[in-house]
């Protein structure tokens, strides 16, 4: 039996909690409230016994500008409450940023608590605004913000050391380069746990990726050797990859 931490909770419960939360935002912000919506695994129906709670408090449109977090735990649960004022929730919605594949569910997704207005469509409506460009932006900013920068860093160790790094730095190369496979895919991951499992499955992988992605979910990670040979060949499959989708890794020497 679990003494410490989250407890074993029903869905049931769960959304009693939330109802609760709302009704306490009502009273804190009162006519200030658009809409209130769960997001997250319990929005989608699939919480398990030890979930969290998270939530989104919008707020009307006003001359301050509101966009925090409380986030806390009770004992036995967790909750978050993200209180944003309207026009920044929309626009963070249609931006396309590195994760987008991960962070950006809830705005597709939300079990409405209140919404007198019709504030959650709206929100939908401006994450599926992002063009094409937009994808390709994120995509070159992830090759060349992340993965060249590991690559770099693996090359590093493999001649400096400490080969400690290496078991993260193989991670990184798979959780990244899902992030990539997402992004070029336009395909949103259902949670956190299923990254690479769930990016295993998509069209367009980039050679090399299958085979550290596997390596990271066995927990194959004690073979210096393996993990540098596995990133660097995921590192040619991406070049080769870019390359046949036009997706920019190298430019001029300086470009500005």
């Amino acid at each position: 039996m679990h003494m410490n931490g989250p407890v074993h909770i029903s869905r049931n419960e769960r959304l009693q909690t939330c109802h609760e939360i709302a009704s306490r935002l009502h009273e804190v912000y009162g006519e200030k409230i658009l809409a209130i919506g769960v997001y997250g695994s319990v929005s989608r129906g699939a919480d398990g016994p030890f979930s969290d709670i998270e939530l989104f408090c919008v707020l009307s449109e006003s001359s301050e500008s509101v966009d925090f977090s409380y986030e806390w735990s009770a004992g036995p649960w967790k909750a978050e409450v993200n209180v944003l004022r309207a026009d920044i929730l929309l626009n963070t919605a249609s931006t396309v940023e590195g994760s987008w594949p991960l962070t950006h569910g809830p705005f597709f997704s939300q079990l409405s608590l209140y919404d007198p207005k019709g504030f959650f469509p709206r929100l939908k409506e401006a994450a599926e605004s992002p063009t094409k460009e937009d994808f390709r932006h994120a995509i070159h900013e992830v090759l060349v913000g992340e993965m060249y920068e590991f690559i770099g860093k693996l090359r590093n160790v493999g001649l400096n050391g400490p080969h400690t790094y290496l078991p993260l730095l193989a991670v990184e190369f798979a959780q990244y380069g899902a992030m990539l496979v997402g992004l070029h895919n336009r395909i949103l991951f259902s949670t956190g746990s299923m990254v690479l499992p769930e990016a295993l499955e998509l069209p367009g992988r980039p050679e090399g990726f299958d085979n550290v992605v596997r390596m990271v979910m066995a927990g194959e990670l004690a073979e210096p050797s393996k993990i540098i040979s596995a990133c660097e060949n995921f590192w040619n499959g991406l070049v080769k990859w870019a390359d046949e989708h036009g997706y920019v890794i190298s430019t001029e020497r300086i470009p500005f």
